[in-house]
């Protein structure tokens, strides 16, 4: 399979493939430009004033800086999530051919955008796909990363078409390469020895009740996944679905993934990331350090943590097959 090239008048033109995600700190000096940029964010605090958003946002940061650097220091001094992209596109690229341009953007660091814009400004593009990398639509990261994207495009003064794919947490390839991370984690071991828990990052629950779906997604994601894996005959003792990484006073989805774990069976459980494509802080620290501390606590003899499906073969035909979809 190979991406699409034609002639428009006289000029030879080609198409683009964007992922899009989140992004993580390169190093250790943009952990702060990570956190303004997301709580700058209008998507992520809502709030309709600028002013407020930018004081309750300066808060947090300031709350938060010192804590994030020593999470990232943890893990080498970076977020592994643009090292794990980067493999992912090129994976990609190889697959789809040097007639089609493969980037991917980040909405919090770089590379940005307008980076990524400025690269195929030479290119002669005349579609550019974009594939945020979130399984399930949200309005605080499907949509902000599209938006983002697309307000730099625009200000560019880029004409090329672009073209949206919002979730894509039905695809089958995809879900294979979901059951197979979890096939990995579980190795030799006996199922039923295990409970697992899909773990999706929280969210508040005032942004779901304004009418985001990430919830109904996340739930349909869960029903797909169970009843594939009891296709497969992996016969965990029983299926769970919790949130992590609440952050302030409101009230989030629930259940917590700290209040689940004091209610499953005392024994082995293995967490999937479900809101993730690409391992990061979330699921390397947070999932495999701070809750596996919390499932120690509570007497787990099994804690284990799923890889994301980052470069997977099975992650990059999915890939294929949602942009040959879009076309």
């Amino acid at each position: 399979m190979a991406c699409n090239i034609y002639t428009v008048g006289e000029r030879v033109k080609k198409e683009a493939i964007i992922l899009l995600n989140m992004g993580g700190p390169n190093n250790l000096n943009e952990v702060e430009m990570f956190l303004k940029n997301m709580f700058a964010d209008k998507n992520i605090l809502t709030m309709k004033s600028n002013l407020v958003r930018k004081m309750v946002g300066g808060l947090i940061v300031f709350n938060r800086a010192e804590s994030s650097q020593e999470i990232y220091r943890e893990l080498g001094g970076k977020s592994p999530i643009v090292g794990h992209t980067k493999k992912l596109v090129a994976k990609l690229q190889e697959r789809v051919g040097e007639g089609c341009v493969v980037d991917f953007a980040m909405r919090y660091t770089p590379p940005f955008a307008t980076e990524v814009i400025e690269r195929l400004e030479s290119e002669n593009i005349d579609k550019i796909y974009l594939i945020p990398l979130y399984p399930q639509f949200s309005t605080t990261t499907t949509k902000s990363s599209l938006e983002d994207f697309e307000e730099a495009y625009h200000k560019s003064g880029g004409n090329a078409l672009l073209i949206e794919k919002k979730h894509f947490f039905e695809n089958e390839s995809y879900n294979k390469a979901v059951i197979q991370r979890i096939k990995e984690a579980v190795g030799d071991a006996i199922y039923r020895d295990f409970d697992i828990i899909f773990s999706a990052h929280g969210l508040p629950q005032k942004i779901v009740d304004a009418g985001d779906v990430y919830e109904k997604h996340i739930n349909r994601h869960v029903a797909i996944l169970k009843e594939m894996m009891e296709h497969e005959n992996m016969d965990f003792h029983d299926v769970h679905l919790a949130y992590q990484s609440k952050v302030g006073p409101l009230a989030w989805l629930q259940p917590s993934l700290e209040e689940k774990l004091k209610t499953v069976r005392n024994r082995g459980v293995v967490i999937f990331p479900i809101a993730f494509t690409i391992d990061n802080s979330e699921t390397d620290f947070e999932l495999g350090v701070e809750y596996k501390e919390i499932a120690e606590e509570l007497g787990f003899k099994e804690y284990r943590v799923c890889k994301c499906p980052n470069d997977s073969d099975l992650f990059v035909d999915a890939l294929v097959e949602i942009y040959e979809k879009m076309q």
